[in-house]
């Protein structure tokens, strides 16, 4: 009963079966290829059947196909593919999720959903693992995508829609990087596509009053 209690778990996400080590096996294989290896022995079992229950998609579903990830136009900017981020889910993996890049590079275009042969709604997955990191004060991964978020709520609240033109220039002002892309903007204003000035909605009060519901709520 001490030997398999001295064991631990740990499992490479590339390759699709788990092994049993040792204590000792584990560190020294952890040593050499830990950007591969995770300890198992933490898991939060109770992990995946939230993530399911916020996101309502039954991630148990995934085959880990990869077609997610060879088709997902971000995925080389990403620490893991799609699939791989369903996988930590499936196995407990809630500090590696929580802390990884993945979740905040993901756009939300659904080139994941439409080519999945499951129909697996991956955006929304990842959706719920912002929030839950947000919601559990982890370390975000990318602070600067968390802003410009941040941004784009913001400008909702103020115009009741959103003013490209502000949210750029602001989300630049948190960064310091002010000339990185000018030229892409410069281009976008001479054909017209950021407007100078915000455009406001009728009843913009009753959009306040709904951000007022949500922080209340949050509050509470």
């Amino acid at each position: 009963m001490e030997a398999l209690q001295a064991e631990a778990k740990i499992y490479n996400p590339i390759r699709p079966f788990p092994l049993i080590l040792r204590d000792d096996e584990f560190n020294m294989i952890a040593q050499a290829q830990d950007a591969d290896i995770f300890n198992l022995s933490k898991e939060d079992q109770g992990f995946a059947k939230e993530v399911i229950g916020k996101s309502g998609v039954n991630i148990h579903m995934c085959w880990h196909c990869k077609t997610c990830s060879g088709g997902c136009p971000f995925s080389d900017a990403m620490d893991f593919f799609p699939n791989q981020i369903i996988r930590l889910v499936q196995l407990g993996m809630k500090d590696e999720a929580l802390e990884s890049s993945t979740i905040w590079i993901c756009v939300g275009c659904h080139t994941c959903s439409v080519q999945c042969p499951q129909a697996i709604d991956i955006p929304a997955i990842m959706d719920v693992l912002r929030q839950m990191a947000m919601a559990e004060g982890v370390k975000v991964a990318q602070p600067h995508i968390l802003n410009f978020h941040k941004e784009v709520v913001n400008s909702i609240r103020r115009h009741g829609r959103t003013h490209k033109l502000e949210i750029m220039m602001r989300y630049k002002l948190s960064k310091k990087d002010w000339f990185a892309d000018m030229d892409v903007g410069l281009k976008m204003l001479q054909k017209r596509k950021l407007d100078l000035m915000p455009s406001k909605i009728k009843r913009i009060s009753e959009i306040r009053q709904l951000y007022k519901k949500e922080r209340e709520k949050d509050a509470n």
